[in-house]
């Protein structure tokens, strides 16, 4: 079996995730792409040697040589495509945030199902080492009990006139990196137990969220906070905090596709500090080995060997919806 992939979205984005680390593998071949305007994917076709550019996306998705999907046009769209990839029979990879709630997740859910049909969110920071390495200082307690999470985020201010300043789009900066915080907790200290909430003053172009703050609690004390905005200068870093020390990990996320290393921190309370180095790795050719493993083995539901990592990134969806919402009605009623 081989991954004949089709991608909905001439973008930037799907050159990184896709085109570029397909290259690397003999089972793994862009076929096709549609966007939005016929003579933009014929560019892109042309661009990167993709044999066909399809007039539109429902062209696209009656190509008998394709068999799995990649969609990556502005977030309101995914959960649309996705189901009707879905019910074409194909596998989906969609770039994160796979949908926009519950009930976008409830369609995907049911137009997999007949076919089975697996569904992937791409979320290039997932699996790196740095998190099965601070799961284990969680899990063997060697620090100490895990008090707390905090994640900064800072993105570019977006071009006038995109999707990111438009929240009918599923825009806003909340949207665009809470993929990122959801699955570092999930990975980690894990999201079971949590309680949520959310804080923005919607103040962007069109009332889109350009600075917002989320967190998570949890009954015995623990908490997972985010905060993220557009501005200048860009910032991924996570900070884990135990009883006996704080594990700090800078650049979690960067914009580039070259292979580059990352040092977790550790300062314990004595102040002494370790630096714990992992190997270099480029985000999104590891991120496409994993959903190519995942999608040719058929092992599981997208991420391999039983792992249902479909549920993984609806638990994130459900999450993100929730604090977005809380943040929502938190700020109309103070504006009333």
């Amino acid at each position: 079996m081989r991954l004949d992939i089709g991608l909905i979205g001439a973008t930037g984005i799907a050159e990184r995730a896709i085109v570029g680390p397909s290259a690397r593998y003999d089972d793994v071949r862009v076929r096709a792409v549609a966007a939005s305007d016929s003579g933009r994917a014929a560019a892109f076709a042309a661009r990167n040697g993709i044999p066909r550019a399809h007039a539109d996306y429902t062209a696209l998705l009656d190509d008998p040589d394709v068999n799995t999907v990649y969609v990556s046009v502005h977030n309101s769209a995914h959960y649309f495509w996705a189901v009707r990839a879905a019910r074409s029979g194909r596998d989906v990879i969609v770039e994160k945030p796979l949908c926009l709630g519950p009930d976008e997740l409830a369609e995907i859910r049911q137009a997999a199902a007949p076919s089975g049909a697996r569904v992937v969110e791409a979320v290039p920071t997932a699996g790196h080492p740095w998190q099965a390495s601070v799961r284990a200082m969680i899990d063997d307690r060697r620090y100490g009990r895990l008090r707390s999470v905090r994640t900064d985020i800072r993105f570019g201010v977006p071009a006038p006139g995109g999707y990111r300043d438009r929240p009918e789009l599923g825009g806003g900066i909340f949207r665009d990196c809470a993929s990122y915080w959801l699955q570092a907790v999930q990975a980690t200290g894990g999201l079971a137990g949590a309680t949520g909430r959310g804080r923005s003053r919607f103040t962007g172009p069109y009332g889109a969220d350009h600075a917002f703050e989320a967190r998570l609690d949890w009954s015995d004390g623990r908490e997972a906070v985010l905060n993220c905005e557009f501005g200048d200068g860009h910032v991924a870093n996570h900070e884990f905090v135990f009883e006996a020390a704080t594990v700090r990990l800078r650049n979690f996320l960067r914009p580039t596709v070259a292979a580059l290393p990352l040092n977790l921190v550790l300062q314990h309370a004595d102040g002494a500090t370790k630096v714990l180095s992992l190997p270099p790795m480029a985000y999104y050719d590891s991120q496409l080995g994993r959903i190519r493993t995942a999608l040719l083995a058929r092992g599981g539901d997208g991420n391999g060997a039983g792992h249902d990592e479909f549920a993984d990134a609806g638990a994130r969806v459900e999450w993100m919806a929730r604090i977005h919402r809380d943040a929502l009605r938190a700020s109309e009623r103070q504006a009333r």
